[in-house]
């Protein structure tokens, strides 16, 4: 499988395909020519022959859609029609492993372009050091300097959806990237270059022979050694890269030989174990798990980090005199174990700062085995001692030694603690009210059901947490559809009847989590009622007037459509830091922004940088989705530069320049905001407020398939069918519409709303000004560019609604002749030149996969055979797979 240009390519395709780096190209190349012989030799000829042959049927067909496409698209799927389920099975996992591998040699080149941009010292333009400087010119260096310290990166990681490849296929494609790197950094010629081939050859295969879907789904204790994994390959080594890179830039000459000026800024938490809303297999078992599992990661990598630190403290003595201080940490070392003291000292004789790091690390491996005579008590009281150790260094003459390795290490214990990440606990608001009911008529040792048992034992679970690994390992408790002030009172009440005498009763931060479009409307009035709680003023006397407030993207664009979300969670941003700043509260606003851009994705840099004045201020916390975990912190390089750009983003933000451009549009655009929100509304509820929407959306789609695929732990719907859309979770939602190459989720109403503004002067100059209808238009864009209204007619042909279908056919006509005039491009994405150029060269990949999806879902809607429905659901579930891949996005 080769990229192969053809003659009558149409100037879209062509300059995309003119915009490859000849590297990535040269990659793509490779193995997708691998891939094919591999399948060639596994599979034989007339497979290839399959592959080859509708692959170009698929290129044809994209290339002729203004021409004859409908046409040329008949021919692609009379030949997809004429395969075997076999044969179509087949040529569906070939699609599939080549976009894993696109995928590969796309971030492998985005990786070598940031090594090579370093190696040459040249900063971006969005990076940390160019905001510092920004910020610097408008309000000082010394408030800059002070913004910068107090800076605040908050990324939670989440479960839902967990990427829709198998972790085999995540290893499979790990190893063949490695084996590319290694090619970039030989000399390849003659029997070295025979070789590589081998190797690659050897991966591919085995990646080929993989099953590229799961038997079955994960359970949630495997979702956290997923994310666990990204903690050790990068996360730990990469926060603190990042923070001394900063420093290098704040300190400049002096960085080094003083103590840092950089404040370690990102603070990591996660859902994962805690997130039991709807997810029957969070219990409090797994969330004490959840928390040992990450503690036990964390822990082992401080020891290993520890270790390290003691290898490179190779000073003498007498070169480097051991402080007093020292010297009494080194006396209270050996009271507390005699025989490792003395081993440290064998192992180390006359370097006493080495000495002492070696036993911290043996202290650490204690606190991992739960040694009570030795362990930590606490990640503090490490710090403490870390601590000691660099002061003695540093009054010793030794400030690069102190403010190198055993700095890391202690930026790595300040960011993770025994904790690693803080385990937030979110659950539904009807799940605490039916609770309180069932304790108020039973009494808390009354016969209880079920689920306010377990209601009560998540308490005890924080509880529990909180002792073994401190207050910070788990104290914030997300209430989701919190819609009443009741309902944050309601989480306190319950810790209450979990302790009864307050005996080891946990630290609570009851945090609402405003989702639906009423929700958000109301959200100031039931934060200052909350207020008058006293658990809460409680809580704000102990941690100096801060507070938190969770915004949902996914089910507001669900309730009301994408743009009248975009528009209602950018006004309750605005009221609610107006309402902070009235009582004198330190605000953080927690963004619920899923993976995929009709829950909220995007890139989250642009989407900090629109944001209303004073709902940032220096502070950014959102959810970390799924596959965006592994795509945004999988590889060191690219976690490094997404921290930057975010935290950039975060400074800049509250800039006195920025905040001004976003008040002043906000304010010149308020009419037009208030007709976009009103017609886009409309017009979405139009469609989704029709009679037996929610089934024939389950029929054009493959909503009910997408729940048999094993991607997570949580179920894809609130009951047993769909109904309505209140049933339906807001992952599935989006993801069904992506897989029929409609991603309605994203766009719909918009085309209605800028068609009935109409003034297309006033709509270019929102796009110029305006830096929230900017984002929303280019994350629109990047939406329909995905999209592809051929083949969605396919879909919406499986239904029996020809109303409903022309509905949707006629709003992305529009929305796409609209947003095209608006951005001034010629074809969607057309001056995003990376990502154009990739949707550009895989659409037609993806066609061919959508091609066999139709098929199938086809079948399926007919009523197949008992015998064939298990063989149709296999083959549409690879294909739901692999243009998740192609996409490269889920839900």
């Amino acid at each position: 499988m080769t990229e192969n240009p053809t003659p009558e390519a149409p100037a879209e395709r062509d300059l995309a395909r003119h915009a490859v780096p000849d590297p990535l190209r040269d990659d793509v190349r490779l193995l997708g020519g691998l891939l094919g012989q591999v399948i060639a030799e596994s599979s034989g000829e007339g497979l290839l022959a399959d592959v080859e042959k509708l692959r170009e049927l698929a290129i044809r067909a994209h290339e002729a859609r203004d021409a004859e496409g409908p046409a040329a698209l008949d021919q692609a799927m009379e030949l997809v029609e004429s395969f075997s389920l076999e044969r179509a099975e087949q040529v569906a996992r070939a699609f599939t492993c080549y976009f894993h591998l696109a995928n590969l040699a796309e971030e492998h080149h985005r990786v070598r372009v940031l090594r090579q941009r370093q190696a040459q010292s040249l900063t971006e333009d969005d990076s940390l050091s160019k905001a510092v400087q920004q910020l610097a010119s408008e309000v000082g260096e010394d408030e800059a300097l002070r913004r910068v310290q107090a800076l605040e990166f908050r990324p939670v990681l989440t479960a839902h959806p967990t990427e829709a490849r198998r972790p085999a296929v995540s290893g499979a494609v790990r190893r063949i990237s490695d084996l590319l790197t290694e090619r970039d950094h030989s000399q390849l010629g003659g029997t070295t270059q025979a070789e590589s081939d081998r190797a690659l050859l050897a991966q591919i295969d085995a990646l080929w022979r993989t099953s590229l879907i799961r038997a079955s789904k994960p359970q949630v204790l495997d979702e956290v050694a997923a994310a666990l994994e990204v903690f050790d390959a990068t996360m730990f080594e990469t926060f603190p890269r990042v923070y001394h890179r900063l420093d290098d830039f704040l300190a400049g000459p002096d960085a080094g030989r003083r103590e840092p000026l950089a404040r370690p800024f990102v603070s990591l938490g996660s859902w994962i174990g805690g997130d039991r809303d709807g997810n029957p297999n969070v219990t409090a078992d797994v969330t004490r798990a959840a928390a040992a599992l990450a503690s036990e990661h964390a822990v082992r990598a401080l020891e290993a980090s520890a270790r390290d630190v003691a290898d490179r403290l190779s000073l003498h003595d007498g070169s480097t005199p051991p402080s007093e201080e020292l010297l009494a940490l080194r006396q209270r070392q050996a009271q507390r174990d005699t025989g490792l003291s003395a081993a440290a000292d064998a192992d180390a004789p006359g370097e006493t700062h080495r000495a002492a790091l070696l036993v911290i690390a043996a202290r650490l491996a204690a606190t991992q085995e739960r040694n009570a005579d030795l362990q930590y008590g606490s990640p503090d009281e490490l710090e403490a001692d870390l601590v000691t150790v660099q002061a003695s260094l540093v009054a010793a003459g030794a400030p690069r030694v102190a403010y190198g390795s055993l700095q890391r290490l202690l930026w790595q214990v300040q960011t993770f603690g025994f904790h690693l990440a803080e385990l937030e606990v979110r659950q539904h608001s009807q799940v605490h009210a039916a609770a309180l009911e069932d304790i108020a008529a039973n009494g808390v040792h009354g016969s209880l059901e079920p689920r306010t048992r377990e209601v009560l034992d998540t308490f005890r679970a924080i509880g529990a947490v909180q002792q073994r690994y401190g207050i910070k390992a788990a104290r914030r408790y997300i209430v989701s559809f919190t819609q009443a002030p009741e309902h944050l009172e309601a989480v306190y009440q319950l810790a209450e009847h979990a302790f009864g005498d307050g005996a080891d009763a946990p630290v609570i931060d009851a945090i609402p989590l405003f989702e639906t479009f009423d929700d958000l409307e109301n959200s100031v009035e039931i934060l200052e009622a909350a207020l008058a709680f006293p658990a809460v003023q409680r809580r704000l006397a102990e941690t100096d007037r801060r507070i938190e407030v969770m915004l949902g993207y996914s089910d507001s664009s669900k309730d009301v459509g994408p743009v009248a979300a975009t528009l209602a969670l950018h006004s309750a941003q605005e009221r609610i830091a107006r309402w902070a700043e009235r009582n004198e509260l330190t605000l953080t606003l927690f963004h619920g922004r899923g993976g995929a851009l009709g829950r909220g994705g995007g890139p989250a840099n642009r989407a900090v940088l629109a944001q209303p004045p004073g709902s940032v201020d220096g502070r950014f916390k959102l959810t970390e989705q799924g596959e965006v975990i592994l795509a945004r912190y999988g590889d060191p390089v690219i976690a490094e530069r997404h921290i930057e750009e975010v935290a950039a983003a975060t400074l800049l933000q509250a800039s006195p320049s920025v905040e001004k451009r976003n008040a002043e549009a906000t304010r010149a655009f308020a009419e037009l905001a208030s007709r976009l929100d009103a017609t886009s509304r409309a017009r979405f509820h139009e469609l989704v407020k029709a009679d037996g929407f929610p089934q024939w959306f389950a029929q054009v789609t493959p909503l009910e398939e997408v729940g048999l695929l094993n991607i997570g732990s949580r179920p894809a719907k609130r009951g047993l069918s769909v109904n309505s859309l209140d049933d339906l979770r807001a992952i599935p939602w989006v993801f069904a519409w992506s897989q029929a190459r409609i991603n309605l989720a994203g766009w719909f109403g918009l085309g209605t709303a800028l068609a009935q503004a109409g003034d297309l002067d006033e709509l270019q100059r929102a796009y110029r000004e305006w830096p929230l209808f900017t984002t929303l238009l280019d994350n629109i864009e990047m939406s329909l560019a995905k999209s592809d209204e051929h083949i969605a007619e396919r879909y919406l042909a499986l239904g029996d609604r020809d109303d409903l279908a022309q509905m949707v056919l006629d709003e992305m006509r529009l929305t796409r002749e609209w947003v095209l005039k608006v951005t001034g491009s010629a074809w969607p994405l057309e001056r995003r030149r990376v990502l154009g150029r990739a949707v550009q060269l895989r659409s037609p990949y993806v066609d061919a996969l959508s091609l066999i999806q139709v098929r199938s879902l086809a079948a399926l809607r007919r009523g197949a055979d008992d015998a064939a429905v298990d063989q149709l659901r296999h083959v549409l579930l690879l294909t739901v797979s692999g243009v998740s891949a192609g996409l490269q996005n889920t839900g």
